[in-house]
This record gives structure tokens, sequence and C-alpha cells, in this order.
């Protein structure tokens, strides 16, 4: 008779470590805080399921512990994702290296998964929400013969071994409330501090409410100390509060930590990271957008060329007319200090030069991120360096970790979907394979 494996979390990576354990022999118990098995696979890839990349690579993830999440992806990769999927019925499509289920919708893996899982045998328990994890050797219930024990929503479980695929703080809605991490913390387990992550940002600047809704081709570097941390480019979005979009989401988790720093540095508790407005102890991290990415320097001045200020009749908005997005070129020719109205060959030399200045070199101020309801993953987590190379934990043996809880987070492109079907492979198979049954 196989192990028993009970599996805390039914989203993607809970199914996948289901399936895994089942087809290993083991007598599975799928354990979920929802009514109905992964809620949160229907968002991702905006309803299309964006489930993996061809360009599968480390610098499409962060964690601290790099060769071990580089162990990982080796062994369970892009094409035993594609592998596996098509097993279950799936067609897979590539787009520009992105992964997509062929039908388009993400109702379709998600079906695919609840088939696999329900022709498995696999018990299901829903609406079932764990609040406690511990040895059977320190808890006074000897009339049961498994080895970790848990207790949630009314309920007991035994089981040979678990695993926590609890996902994280993003998207509580989808039944993602943190939960995973107390868990990890009964075991002895750290957390590395969790911020929001692939999440748009908030700006101190009060002027994004006119430029609200305007996208732009733009290169995005984040400056921390005068020196550049971090450079995107992408599709800019300008919302009423900042600024968002893929570039923006890709540096999120970034800056997010550095104004954790920042407002530890200030000596006062950042009230609005994934909240609000932000710390109004700190002046923010400043990220410079440049909206020319490709007419810099040389391009820039044949777009000059053209506009000689001392001829005609213009005005100073006639005259910025055409470079970029009608709103932009107002509200740089406010911030400039100029009168869109005024002749320009009457307007200040130096501040024309200004507003062309601001079209590639346009600093902003992030003091806050969208909120955790906001945010599609979350960084931090329990540390990579914790478990072993099959994902179960150094402290106490028999418990595995799967998915969003542990410290990996990917940028977009089916990434993060990626390290789930990964990393509930990897728990899966050992779990279900492990020997010595003994803590």
């Amino acid at each position: 008779m196989g192990n028993s494996v009970g599996i805390v979390g039914g989203g993607a990576a809970g199914m996948m470590a289901a399936i895994t354990a089942a087809r290993r022999g083991a007598k599975v118990t799928l354990i979920e805080g929802n009514d109905r098995l992964g809620k949160k696979i229907l968002a991702t890839g905006n309803g299309k399921c964006n489930l993996g990349n061809e360009k599968l690579g480390m610098e499409a993830y962060y964690t601290k512990e790099p060769e071990l999440l580089k162990n990982c992806l080796n062994r369970f990769g892009t094409a035993q994702t594609i592998a596996f999927f098509q097993e279950l019925g799936v067609m897979v499509k590539s787009k520009n290296g992105y992964l997509y289920p062929f039908g388009g919708q993400a109702s379709i893996v998600l079906d695919a998964l609840r088939f696999a899982v329900r022709e498995l045998g696999v018990d299901v328990v829903t609406d079932c929400k764990i609040g406690r994890i511990d040895r059977i050797d320190r808890i006074e219930k000897k009339r049961h013969s498994g080895q970790v024990y848990l207790q949630g929503s009314g309920k007991e479980f035994c089981f040979d071994g678990v695993i926590l695929a609890c996902g994280s703080q993003a998207a509580p809605k989808t039944g993602s409330d943190g939960s995973g991490y107390r868990l990890a913390g009964q075991l002895g387990h750290g957390i590395i501090p969790v911020v929001p992550g692939l999440v748009a940002l908030k700006c101190r600047e009060d002027y994004f409410r006119s430029v609200a809704g305007v996208r732009a081709e733009a290169i995005l570097s984040v400056y921390w100390r005068g020196e550049c941390v971090a450079q995107e480019q992408g599709e800019l979005q300008l919302t009423e509060y900042g600024i968002s979009g893929i570039p923006v989401f890709q540096i999120s988790r970034i800056v997010n930590y550095l104004l954790k720093e920042e407002a530890g540095l200030a000596g006062g508790k950042q009230s609005g990271l994934g909240q609000g407005r932000g710390n109004l102890l700190t002046k923010g991290i400043e990220v410079e957008l440049n909206l020319l990415p490709d007419s810099v320097l040389g391009n820039l001045e044949k777009i000059r060329e053209g506009r000689n200020p001392e001829q005609g009749q213009k005005t100073v908005e006639e005259f910025f007319t055409g470079i970029l997005h009608k709103k932009l070129m107002l509200l740089f020719i406010k911030l400039a200090g100029l009168k869109p109205s005024e002749p320009v060959s009457a307007a200040d030399r130096e501040k024309i030069e200004q507003v062309y200045r601001l079209c590639s070199h346009w600093k902003v101020h992030v003091i806050g991120s969208g909120s955790y309801e906001n945010a599609q993953v979350c960084a931090g987590g329990v540390p990579l360096g914790e478990v072993t190379e099959d994902l179960e934990s150094k402290k106490v043996s028999g418990i595995y970790f799967a998915g969003e809880l542990l410290d990996v987070d990917g940028k977009c492109g089916g990434y993060n979907l990626q390290w789930a079907w990964c990393s509930g492979y990897l728990a899966g198979n050992a779990a279900a394979l492990r020997k010595g049954k003994r803590f």
C-alpha cells in the first residue's frame, strides 16, 4: 500500500502534486478552503491561462537560492509541462514563446486538472481551512497511525506526508489568505518578508489624473541611492494614481522591497505598502520614464530639426504636437512652466528644452503599490534554503512545500504557473515515494 499524502491547497501546484502522487500509487487527499478547486487558475493570463513559456531561464525568476531553483526547473521545465498537459488531452499553442491552451480558455486547463484528480481517485475535501499542523509524536492522539497531523474546520487528518501548497496572499478573493505562512511558522520555518508582486505602483505626484488612460512604449529605470537597480521596457499604462502595465509589474516587487527598506531607514512603519498612498515619511523611490525609447539622442535631434521656435506663429501646444500623446505633451508643457496658448516664439528657451527632456527623462516617485487584492503574485515566503531539492522541509521530514508559498516569484509570461507545475510535480513525486516514514 502506498503512502498516504495530504495536500493543503487545491490550486495549480496542489492539483499537480495530487495528480503526480496519485500516479505514483499514493493514497491522496486534497484539502481546499474554497468550495471548489482551482479558482485562481481561471484568472490567469487574462482568462486565457498563460501556462508556461518556451524561453525558460533564471533571469525570469527572483529567489535567494537560484541554484536550487535552477535544479528544480531543469528537472521539470517547459518540455515536461507541455507533455503533461498533452497527456491530459490539452492541446498547447505557443504565441511568441508564451504557452496557452489551444482553445484559449483557462477553464480548459482547470477542467483537465479536475478530471484527472477525479479519475485518479483523489479524495477531495472542500470548504476546509487548515489551522494547525504538527508532528504526530508531539500531540496526544495515539489512535492515529499517520505521522503528520492536520486540523481545521472541525476536521482532523493524519498522513504519512503532507504537501503545503496554500498559495500566498495575492488575490485573496480566490482563497489566498496567507494561512500557509502561519502553518510553516508552526513547523519552525522562517518567512522572508512578503510584499505584493506583479502589481501597479502608486506615485507621489498629484497630476496623474490628467493623463489617466494614456498608454505609451517606455523604458523604466528604477533608481535607489543614486544607482539604477532595475530596468524594464514595454507598454506603460498611466492611471489616476500612478503607473501600471507589464514593465511596471516586472519592477514592482523590487520597488516594494525598496519601499520597505526606505521606510525602515526613515524610522517608521510603511503604512501604504500595498494599501494606500504610501509612507509619508519618505520621498519615494525614483523611477525615470523614457517615452522615446527608439528616439533617444540622435533620433530625438531629428524630431527637433523641423521645430524652430523662431519661425511661424504657432502656440507652445501646436509647436509640440505630434511627439507624444496630447495629454502627455500638455502635462510636460505645464511641468516645464509654460502655457499651451502662449506664442512659442516668445517662450523661454530653457523651458522649451525642459519639455524635450521630460519626453525621455520624466521622473516620478513611487510611494506604494496596489494592494494584495490587485497583485498577481507575492514575493517572499518560505526560504528555499530551508527545503531539500525535492522541496521537503529540512526542519520536519515528511512535510513538503509547493507553489507561491516558497520564496520564488517570476515575471509576467507564464513563469509563475511554470513554477507551480514544477514544484507540485517534485513535491508530489517525492511525498509518494519517500521511504523511512519517520521524523
